[in-house]
């Protein structure tokens, strides 16, 4: 898929080497090294905080991290996604426990290996949630203890362990960044002891935050350095003042922060208004970041091989009570003002979480992008459909079909719960081509107030069977 329209996330800004040098020297006097063993467990829930989510990485030696908890990100890119992550790495991804695995301690171990044809792999993984969002009034803390792969100067080149998250909009999708937002907690390059932290927003390039760099600061790690021991990292998005502050921290000290104020509404809803953000973990080698730091081309024929970047935990907590954030509509073109008009065209890749499928161009009137390769069991949701207080009586939806004959299925529309029955549906088979665009009505249920819309595809076959490109209701 092309990315010149807009850059893939993590195409990354170049420092300066005097820049990192000088983040990176920072003095230590006074600082105290983490003392905690590696293989700690998740540290007690603090008093006035709730326990979201966390992985303590406990299981046996070689063992894969618990599949219930992580997604496994493989090859050069995601389906159908920017080549070589859109960052210029140059590593395979792999689940092989060689590159992501258990150490049998409480640790996770990611680490980039250099094969005998010269071929690297290494390991990225993205938790399954991808709802991790503070409820208004709270704060959230996403927070990781990690001891950067321990390997500096020539030998570290090309080196890129990370630890961040990314809006949910983007699964499935890889064309809306960086709108929906990212947060770097930690980033490190080449063995340098300093840590980045970094906000991608807006549109790329240059927009409110100045992309491709972002909006970031770095410092070394308090105490001792980086690659040497444990520190922990943490990022905090706080809802409970207004404006609205994200901050860094790093050993619980704090070494950046930007405010809502910077930002105008539009920019801050595209990255906060969705359902939330996905945490990712991996050890990349070469890109843009370390080559522009290095100021050549990474990792080099002095890069060792098998350096792992240890995890002891991933945790999320949330101030007051309650484990579960509690997601906030997100505005849309549709209606800028508050979610979503029943009764205006609904774009079905204006949805704030999804299913199985996947977004791409369309060559249907009016451009832009269509929702493809749906199939059995995919949906879309839409938060805060308002439907007014006259009833609606039906549904109508954009669609095309390429699939073979005998495959067919329903587009159905549920309120408020996968689990509800639908209030109405139609059939769908196919229509001359996965860009042969068919606009079909459906009577629904008489509906008013304000939902959760859920778009549901049901089908007798595996296989694809329908493109959404837009919906309504009358």
């Amino acid at each position: 898929m092309s990315t010149s329209a807009e850059p893939p996330p993590r195409r990354r800004r170049l420092r300066t080497l005097m820049a990192v040098l000088a983040t990176a020297l920072l003095p230590a006097a006074g600082l105290i090294a983490a003392t905690t063993p590696a293989g700690a467990a998740v540290p007690s829930t603090p008093s006035g905080w709730s326990l979201v989510w966390a992985d303590d990485f406990n299981g046996s030696a070689g063992s894969l991290p618990s599949s219930s908890n992580w997604i496994f990100d493989t090859g050069f890119s995601y389906p159908g996604g920017p080549a070589n992550w859109g960052t210029g790495e140059i590593q395979r991804y792999t689940a092989d426990p060689a590159n992501v695995s258990l150490d049998g301690s409480g640790n996770l171990r990611i680490t980039p290996i250099r094969g005998s044809s010269g071929e690297w792999t290494s390991s990225r993984i993205e938790t399954r949630r991808s709802d991790f969002k503070p409820a208004d009034g709270r704060v959230l803390r996403i927070e990781g203890r990690i001891q950067m792969p321990n390997v500096t100067g020539g030998s570290a080149l090309g080196y890129w362990p990370a630890f961040w998250a990314l809006g949910s909009p983007y699964r499935g999708n890889y064309q809306n960044w960086p709108g929906v937002g990212e947060f770097d907690i930690m980033e490190n390059v080449n063995g340098l002891d300093s840590v980045w932290g970094v906000l991608h927003c807006g549109v790329a390039p240059g927009g409110p935050c100045d992309e491709f760099n972002g909006i970031g600061a770095s410092r070394a790690c308090p105490g001792s350095t980086c690659q040497s021991t444990m520190h922990t990292y943490r990022f905090e998005w706080d809802r409970s003042v207004s404006p609205n502050q994200l901050r860094w921290y790093v050993d619980g000290q704090q070494f950046h922060s930007v405010s809502q104020s910077r930002f105008d509404a539009t920019t801050w809803n595209n990255m906060t208004g969705h359902s939330g953000y996905f945490l990712l973990l991996n050890v990349a080698m070469g890109g843009a970041f370390p080559n522009g730091v290095a100021g050549t081309g990474t990792p080099t024929s002095s890069t060792v091989s098998g350096r792992p970047m240890l995890v002891d935990y991933v945790a999320v907590w949330q101030s007051g009570t309650g484990t579960t954030p509690s997601p906030s509509p997100t505005p849309t073109p549709s209606n800028p003002g508050g979610g979503h008009n029943a009764r205006s065209t609904i774009q079905a890749e204006n949805y704030q979480a999804q299913n199985g499928v996947q977004v791409e161009t369309t060559t249907d009137s009016g451009g832009g992008q269509n929702v493809s390769h749906i199939a059995n069991g995919d949906w879309l949701r839409f938060d805060n459909v308002n439907f007014g207080s006259t009833p609606v009586t039906q549904f109508v939806a954009r669609v095309a079909s390429g699939a073979a004959g005998g495959v067919s299925g329903l587009v159905q529309v549920r309120l408020d719960s996968l689990s509800n029955p639908p209030i109405g549906d139609f059939a769908v088979g196919n229509t001359g081509g996965w860009q042969t665009w068919r606009t079909v009505p459906a009577n629904i249920a008489q509906t008013t107030g304000t939902h959760t819309v859920y778009i549901t595809f049901t089908s007798g076959q595996p296989a694809d069977f329908v493109n959404l490109n837009w919906f309504t209701f009358s």
